[in-house]
Parts: C-alpha cells; sequence; structure tokens
C-alpha cells in the first residue's frame, strides 16, 4: 500500500503516510509560516523560492503557507514587488515544486489565502464588504460572488481562504463590524450556508473550488465595549442560542476549516477551549475538518491570557483542545518537539491533528494536481463577468435611508451637481480593510460614477474634496463652497475609511490633487484593531456638511464607512441618505446607478443603526426587561433592522397561518399578500420575525426566522410563504437542548423589524390531538 496510489480510501492513504513520517516532519505539517517570504521575485518577473523557506523545508518541512499572494501595507508587498495573476501562479507552482521535491515524502503544501471580499491578490476582483452583502438580502448572488472568488483564488494556487466572517455584530464601535453580514444569527446563517455552497461546491479536488474556513470561533463579536479580542462575558445557554448558530449551520453545510477566536470567553480561551474544540465542534455537531489558529493567537496564552507559563504549555492546550495548524506556525515550530519530550502531549496528539490537515490535502487533490495552470489565472482573475458581479453586489446591497420630497432619484439633464466630500474620489476608502494594492483605472468612485453617466463633457459635474475624514482642517471648504454654489444638487460623499497606507499619499484640500510626502496623512479609522469609543463621523465632516446646507439648496448625503454612522443632525435636516458600506471596486457605479435610478435601491440594513452611542446595544433582538428608556432619550434606533426605502411603495395585507395550531414536530405556513403600489418595479425583502410569547427562559423580544427577496412590477400582488418548523420555534433550554414548547407564538411579517403585522400560532403539547 502506498500513499500515492490515488484508487485508495482516503483514511488508508492518511494512516499510512503518516506511519513514515518522523516527529519533526509531523510537526512541519502543522506550521503555516508567512508566504510572502518564502519568494523574491526578479526584474523579469521571474521567481525563485528564498533562503529562509529553504530552511524551514529542512527543519522538516511546510504544512502550509500563509499569504503568498497576500499585498498589503503589512506585508509590504506593493505593485513593484508583488505578483500579477499569471506570475501567482507561476509562485505558487514554484513554491510547490520545491516543497515537493526538497523532502523526504514528497507531501504538498496547502496555500491559504485571505479572501473576505475577494482574493486578497494583485489584480483580483474586489467585492463589496460582507457588511454591503448582507445589506442585500440575495442568497443567489451571494453564492454567486463566492464561486467567483473561489476560482480567482484556486487559479493561482490558493486552496483554502479565512472566510467567511460568522460574527454576530453586538456593537459596531468593533472596528471588524465591516467584515461581518449582520446582528443577526439566523441571517448570518443563511450566509454561511451559501457560503460553503459557493466556495467548496461539490468537490474539493477542482480547480474551481477551495477550503472555507469559518472565523472567528466563537464569539469574537460580543467583546466587551466593542474592543477587539477583548474577553466575552457569556452565559453557555446564549452563546449557543445566538453566537454558535451561524458556525453550527455552516459545520452542517459542510465546512472543511475552523479559525479559533483570539478572546477567551467566561475566562477560557477559544484557542485553549476544549469545550469549544472538541466536545461541541467534533463530538455533537460531528465537524470533520481542521481548525486553525489565528495570526499569533498561541502566543496569547502566554503574554495576554496568560493561561499558560511558556512555550511548551500553551502549544500544548493547543494542540489537546483541537488546535491542528498553527497560523505562522511560530509556537508549534519552536514549542511542540519539547512538549512531547517533557511528555505534556503524546505521539498520538501530533498524529491526530496531522491525519486532519493530510485528510484535506488528499480531499483537495493536491497529491494528484499540485500545480496550476497560469494562462487559466489570467484568464479568469479580475474577468468581467465578475466586475460586472461586484456591480450588482453593490447595488443590491445600498440602502436608501432617507428621500424627503421625492430628492432621489436625481435627473440626468438640466441639473448641474456638486459631488463633494473626502470619499468622493479616494480609491482605498471605499475598498475596506483586507485590500491589496489597486490600479487607479480598476476602481470607480462616486465622481467616477457620476461623471460616467453624466458625461464628462456635460459641465454639470463639479468636485471638490472639502476635508479629510480625520483631522480639523478647514482649508478645503472655499473650494467646496465655491463649486456648492454653482451647482442645483450637492451629493457630499462622507464616511470612514478602512484605508491602510498604500503609499498614494494625502490630498491638497484646495485642489483635490493627490500629494505625495514623506509623511502621508492616513485617515483609517475602521478596520482590523481599530475600535472607537463614539460613531459620530470623524473630523470637521459635519461641519462641512452644515456649512454647504446653509445654501438651502439639495443636500444627498453618500455614506461609505464600515460601522454604522450616529449624527441626528444629518439625519433630520439633508434631503436623502445613502448608505453604501463599503462598495469595493464597482461602488461608484452602483451608487450612480442608485442616485439616477437606473437600479431601484433594494438594500435593507442588517445593523441596526442608533442616534446615539449611548443607546448600545441596540441590536433588535434584545429581551423584553431591557428596560424602557435613557433620560435623555428611548431605546429606539434611529433606522431598525430590516429597514431601507424604495423608488416605489409596497402594501402588505392578508397576514394568516394555516393551520393555527399544530404538534411541535409539525409544520404551519404563514403568508401575506405584497403589492407594488407604486410606479416603477422595485424588490421588497419580506420578513418573518417570531416572538414566543411565554417560555421556560427569557427569550428576545422577537427574532428573525425568514425573509423573501421579491421583484415586483407597478400594480403586480405576490404571495410570498414562509414555512414554520421547529427550527424556528425552538429555543434553548436552561439543559442546552434545542427544543419547541407548547404556548402561542406571534407571527410578525412586515418590511423591517419595527414595521409588521402579526398573526398568531399555537403549539399544542406532545399527546395532545391538533
Amino acid at each position: 500500500m502506498d500513499y500515492k496510489d490515488a484508487s485508495l480510501p482516503i483514511q488508508e492513504r492518511v494512516q499510512n503516510l503518516i506511519g513514515r513520517m518522523t516527529t519533526a516532519e509531523k510537526i512541519g505539517q502543522l506550521i503555516q509560516p508567512m508566504g510572502w517570504k518564502t519568494y523574491d521575485k526578479a526584474a523579469d518577473g521571474t521567481v525563485q523560492v528564498t533562503e529562509e523557506f529553504k530552511a524551514d523545508m529542512e527543519q522538516g518541512g511546510v504544512g502550509s503557507l500563509y499569504g503568498v499572494l497576500r499585498a498589503d501595507p503589512w506585508t509590504e508587498v506593493t505593485f513593484e514587488t508583488g505578483l500579477t495573476p499569471r506570475q501567482g501562479a507561476v509562485a505558487t507552482n514554484v513554491i510547490q515544486q520545491y516543497a515537493m521535491e526538497h523532502s523526504r515524502l514528497g507531501i504538498p503544501i496547502l496555500f491559504g489565502e485571505e479572501c473576505s471580499h475577494g482574493h486578497m491578490a494583485i489584480g483580483a476582483t474586489v467585492f463589496p464588504v460582507p457588511l454591503t452583502v448582507g445589506s442585500t438580502w440575495n442568497m443567489e448572488l451571494y453564492r454567486k460572488m463566492c464561486e467567483a472568488i473561489a476560482v480567482e483564488t484556486r487559479s493561482q494556487g490558493g486552496a483554502a481562504t479565512y472566510s467567511p466572517v460568522l460574527d454576530v455584530v453586538r456593537d459596531p464601535r468593533w472596528g471588524r463590524t465591516e467584515e461581518c453580514f449582520a446582528e443577526d444569527p439566523y441571517l448570518i446563517g443563511e450566509f454561511a450556508v451559501e457560503a460553503m455552497k459557493g466556495l467548496q461546491g461539490d468537490r474539493l479536488d477542482s480547480n474551481q473550488t477551495i477550503v472555507a474556513t469559518l472565523k472567528h470561533f466563537a464569539a469574537y463579536g460580543s467583546s466587551e465595549g466593542g474592543r477587539n479580542a477583548a474577553p466575552v462575558h457569556m452565559g453557555l445557554r446564549e452563546l449557543h442560542e445566538i453566537d454558535l448558530l451561524p458556525f453550527k449551520k455552516a459545520v452542517e453545510a459542510g465546512a472543511c476549516s475552523v479559525m479559533t477566536a483570539y478572546n477567551e470567553i467566561d475566562g477560557v480561551p477559544c484557542t485553549s477551549s476544549t469545550y469549544l474544540l472538541n466536545d461541541l465542534l467534533r463530538e455533537q455537531w460531528g465537524f470533520d475538518g481542521f481548525v486553525i489558529t489565528d495570526f499569533g493567537a498561541i502566543q496569547m496564552l502566554v503574554h495576554g491570557h496568560n493561561t499558560a507559563e511558556n512555550g511548551e504549555q500553551a502549544v500544548a492546550q493547543s494542540l489537546q483542545a483541537g488546535v491542528d495548524m498553527e497560523m505562522s506556525g511560530y509556537m508549534y515550530r519552536k514549542h511542540l518537539a519539547q512538549a512531547l519530550e517533557q511528555e505534556l502531549i503524546e505521539e498520538k496528539d501530533l498524529d491526530l491533528a496531522v491525519s486532519r490537515v493530510l485528510e484535506m490535502k488528499f480531499r483537495l487533490g493536491l497529491f494528484e494536481q499540485p500545480f496550476v495552470d497560469p494562462d487559466f489565472a489570467e484568464q479568469v482573475i479580475g474577468c468581467e463577468d465578475h466586475i460586472q458581479l461586484a456591480r450588482k453586489v453593490a447595488q443590491e446591497g445600498i440602502i436608501l435611508l432617507k428621500n424627503e420630497g421625492n430628492t432621489l432619484p436625481l435627473a440626468k439633464t438640466g441639473t448641474k451637481l456638486a459631488v463633494i466630500g473626502p470619499n468622493a474620489n479616494h480609491i482605498y476608502n471605499q475598498l475596506g480593510d483586507y485590500t491589496s494594492p489597486q490600479p487607479r483605472e480598476q476602481i470607480v468612485t462616486v465622481l467616477d460614477g457620476i461623471t460616467r453617466k453624466l458625461g464628462a463633457d456635460s459641465g454639470q459635474v463639479l468636485y471638490a474634496t472639502g476635508c479629510r475624514i480625520k483631522g480639523d482642517s478647514r482649508e478645503g471648504f472655499a473650494q467646496a463652497l465655491a463649486c456648492a454654489e454653482q451647482a442645483d444638487v450637492i451629493v457630499m460623499v462622507m464616511g470612514g475609511s478602512s484605508a491602510r497606507d498604500f503609499g498614494e499619499g494625502t490630498i491638497d484640500l484646495r485642489t483635490g490633487a493627490s500629494v505625495v510626502t514623506d509623511d502621508p496623512w492616513n485617515d483609517m479609522e475602521c478596520g482590523e484593531g481599530i475600535d472607537r469609543a463614539s460613531l459620530n463621523l470623524m473630523g470637521v465632516q459635519l461641519e462641512l456638511v452644515q456649512e454647504i446646507h446653509k445654501l438651502g439648496k439639495p443636500v444627498i448625503v453618500v455614506y461609505i464607512n464600515g460601522r454604522p454612522i450616529a449624527e441626528p443632525w444629518i439625519d433630520e435636516n439633508v434631503h436623502a441618505i445613502v448608505e453604501a458600506w463599503y462598495p469595493g471596486q464597482e461602488g461608484g457605479n452602483a451608487i450612480a446607478d442608485i442616485l439616477f435610478g437606473d437600479v431601484n435601491p433594494s438594500g435593507r440594513l442588517t445593523v441596526s443603526i442608533p442616534k446615539h452611542v449611548g443607546q448600545l446595544p441596540v441590536y433588535y433582538h434584545a429581551k423584553r426587561t431591557r428596560g424602557k428608556r435613557y433620560l435623555e432619550m428611548d431605546l429606539a434606533p434611529q433606522y431598525p433592522f430590516g429597514y431601507g426605502l424604495s423608488y416605489t411603495e409596497f402594501k402588505y395585507e392578508n397576514v394568516r397561518v394555516m393551520p393555527e395550531i399544530i404538534g411541535p414536530d409539525d409544520e404551519a405556513q404563514v403568508m401575506v399578500e405584497v403589492t407594488n403600489t407604486g410606479a416603477v418595479s422595485g424588490s421588497e425583502v419580506v420578513q418573518l420575525y417570531i416572538t414566543d410569547v411565554s417560555a421556560s427562559v427569557t427569550r428576545a423580544e422577537m427574532s428573525l426566522k425568514g425573509f423573501r427577496k421579491i421583484h415586483l412590477e407597478p400594480g403586480q400582488t405576490q404571495t410570498v410563504t414562509f414555512p414554520v418548523q421547529k427550527e424556528h420555534l425552538a429555543l434553548i433550554d436552561s439543559r442546552l437542548q434545542s427544543v419547541v414548547e407548547p404556548g402561542e407564538f406571534r407571527l410578525m411579517v412586515g418590511r423591517n423589524s419595527a414595521d409588521w403585522t402579526a398573526c398568531s400560532l399555537h403549539i399544542q403539547k406532545v399527546g395532545v390531538e391538533v
């Protein structure tokens, strides 16, 4: 028997291979060094492996590499030193060939890549961030996006992605809010299932699919104060009912990998939690993939969590809890052998982790097809179909929050527009974190999109930057006011930025021209590690809007940002507000499509937007005992979960459930007629919420349990039907069991979490005839 024999069952191949491996080779399979340090690119574009990588291979090999194709300020990989799509495919082939030829057993490397909203590599399509994706409420569209990301990544050699992010947003001050889909676990779970379909497909040994890694396991979005990686204070029942639900659904859908979170839950770090990584994930849920840490998470057990006195204890805690691979590989490489010598771990612990990694490599077909086709990579990466898909996702994810007096849509003729603001023409500010260096021509800004819509030579478009995202400089105000005075309508593109320093310099606020200096200005106020104490616009942005508003002309605010913005003055005073989050490379086109009515907005909020930061937490699925109000204001958000306007109107009628009484294992159907009563076609997101009137444990006041995105022509009516089954009615009881309790349930159907019509469903006790 030989592990290279593809006709043998995978488990037999795994065991045969492990039986041939030395301890050093086993440890090598569990480490994942930084991939961008494994190659050097020559002036002619050719690639060769580095001495550092060769040394790693001599120490027992390398099981995986992180971010070989990643390019950004953190990696210090630039356009000049980075790899084009073709070069990337060639580079992974060169690295793979060296690894297989310079290791005793010829085990291929698994290349892991970041793909939160597109492969984080030069030339790849930059899709909208997950917060925008969530706002589409369109599962089929997201699946197509995942398929595009998978093929772009696999074509260059990437076989695993560190996405999707399934964290539940509890506090939007958290800098990674943009990476999440929603504040609701049910909705996140639906996206999780589609991610598995789109990324992993029907089989992994394909040039168009990749391993999906669920992150961050678990409760990473529930940290105290919205601070990244801070402690989580939560009981097990709530953990199961809210934060774990999306992960469970993804595991049931076939997820192949899970990443541990940095945080602790009730004093136990996730990276060393046997309960999470073994008892729950593997034994209860039946997960059969492999677990990887986040970068540097094991070191935190010694310096941070302080649950380990030294490196040997830290790696022993993690390995025995169920961590199979370490991203960075520093701790496993340095301390696993000593932990074995000190009898903190046993050889069988190593074998178990190695078997999980090797099994995934066999499932990916890497032993039979370790190399990729550079021609195919060049063909599919950043192709026109993917660009149009990015535009479609942005179109459906943009949310119309306010439209006083039908200010929107704008006319394309006879109107002069002033486009003003720090996010009107800054390419990186609209892309979000985890983005690679971009060629200017690939990114469509709002100014670009509006100019293309009206024509560059029309004379209808004026532009001024006005101010930066941060800082107190007002030197651009005069130019902005001068532009606004000449215009009929002002579009102000404000918000935030997760843009790292890509070396593009800053801008002259008086002219809008690029200025490269030795100390470029950085406007980053969101993204990983950038948590905030408030949700207001930073710098002098609000002041600029107020000055422009004094001119008495229609003002439209377009927000480009990574977390909700709480600015009551803008909510009350401007004529229209459009929320785009970070809309990706086609964002400017998509926003222009919305502003001019070529696309009817259909995005709906997946995070509640508060009036004031002091209202937090403001997520809609709060408990009934949360209180009534503060002295200064009530608890209602400015814009509730599920909210979003359209250029048409929808009428809801005849909400009903059939039958009205069922058993706990039976199914009912709740129905509603939805009519487009306006003059234009449009899409509506019909939402179903359920309230358990009385239960053995306290429950959320309401919980999303279904939704449908439908498109209706003017005057058209559609009956929308939702199934109501055990999974929609069940609670997690005090024994952590999922049960349906008898009693009354209120079924609320409507346009958002604050606008609905209800009917009642009654669940009979078991043994009672319905």
